[in-house]
């Protein structure tokens, strides 16, 4: 009974989407761990952190999507929240270190130590545990978007407003990342990650399960984005984005329709940082720089706000374009990226998705009014003008 009602709250491109995210979580490690060297289907050992990655940068536009897509909200600061969750996570690596470090201090990371730290700070406690990390991953960006959220939805901020308020809200917290007296490592962040979970971080296997664990991430974020969506709170949701005075005078807390969705998002962008960290082995303040977020909403523009494929699809197709033109041709990246996003705006407002929804409604509607044999051989007009 609870899977009838899931797949009823599910439409068929999420679940097609959740359906490849598992195959991918088996096949990509199998093909990297079980096929020898030189076999024309295996994949080498950097693509595989590689994929990884471009999975939670998808698993990031999907979280962006939720609150611009279907709220109207658009955040200009969601890579701090995916930053604080890769900061979580690198705290909980770098206290895995131990007498490893290049200072062998059982305690304090190597940075620390340098710095003259005399003892470990507060919020270091306990990182040393994997479930009380991974609880910090949901708890601090979930809370941080719930007092942001609270203030700013409660005082009717909209709009451009908000846009620039979350940009405020992320560069303060770089400047702040940046400074060595906050304990986070400074300009450095964190990195010489050695463990997760007792496994080398650098072992193919360790990296093969952590590609498994962005995809089932992807496809469970996936899971909840649709049901959201699809149920009665995410059609008030779409009112919201669409005529929020009006539904608001119909008696809905819009305050609270936005806050919820805003804080799911963070905790979403915050699991993809979590995920993001091991695999690209750091984490420092320049993941709170607002151009990486106006990079996640070109991102989600690409792929088609407002649907949940999309922004998986803008989010992968970008940055293995990134991927390319950063290696090939470095100076034109950014011109690259900002053209797209222009392209976008004027030819394609739906998106990658929008564009292929109206290719398939243009060639049902030729197929709908397309003559039928016997209307052929009859020499008859399946739709005669009206007489004059």
């Amino acid at each position: 009974m609870i899977t009838q009602a899931l797949f009823r709250a599910l439409d068929k491109k999420a679940i097609w989407l959740v359906a490849i995210m598992l195959l991918a979580a088996i096949a990509v490690p199998a093909s990297n761990l079980l096929l020898p060297s030189g076999h024309p289907l295996r994949l080498p050992n950097y693509a595989v952190p590689l994929f990884g990655k471009y999975l939670t940068y998808a698993m990031l536009a999907l979280a962006l999507d939720l609150v611009w897509g279907y709220c109207g909200i658009l955040s200009l600061g969601h890579g701090a929240f995916f930053a604080i969750g890769g900061y979580a996570m690198g705290m909980y690596l770098m206290r895995q270190i131990g007498t490893r470090g290049v200072y062998a201090n059982p305690v304090l990371p190597d940075f620390m130590v340098f710095l003259n730290w005399k003892e470990l700070p507060w919020y270091w406690l306990g990182m040393d545990n994997f479930w009380f990390a991974m609880l910090m991953v949901i708890v601090v960006p979930g809370l941080l978007a719930f007092v942001f959220g609270f203030l700013a939805f409660r005082s009717r901020v909209t709009g451009v407003y908000l846009s620039i308020i979350t940009q405020a809200m992320t560069y303060a917290l770089l400047l702040a990342f940046f400074r060595n007296d906050m304990g986070f490592g400074g300009n450095n962040g964190l990195t010489d990650f050695k463990d997760i979970l007792g496994a080398p971080v650098q072992a193919t296997t360790t990296r093969a399960a952590l590609f498994a664990a962005s995809a089932i991430a992807l496809a469970l974020a996936v899971l909840a984005c649709s049901v959201i969506v699809n149920s009665k709170l995410g059609k008030v949701m779409v009112a919201v984005r669409d005529a929020e005075s009006r539904t608001r005078f119909l008696g809905y807390r819009v305050e609270y329709v936005k806050l919820f969705a805003f804080v799911v998002s963070a905790i979403i962008a915050g699991i993809a940082g979590a995920l993001y960290v091991p695999q690209v082995g750091i984490i420092n303040p320049s993941e709170f720089e607002p151009a990486n977020s106006i990079e996640v909403v070109i991102w989600t523009a690409v792929g088609g706000r407002g649907t949940i494929v999309g922004p998986i699809i803008g989010g992968i197709l970008v940055n293995v374009g990134k991927s390319y033109f950063t290696g090939a041709f470095p100076e034109y990246w950014l011109f690259a990226l900002g053209a797209l996003f222009v392209v976008t705006t004027l030819f394609l407002p739906k998106g990658i998705v929008g564009l292929i929804g109206q290719y398939r409604a243009a060639t049902t509607r030729r197929e709908q009014h397309a003559p039928t044999p016997k209307q052929i051989e009859a020499g008859t007009d399946p739709q005669p003008n009206p007489a004059e």
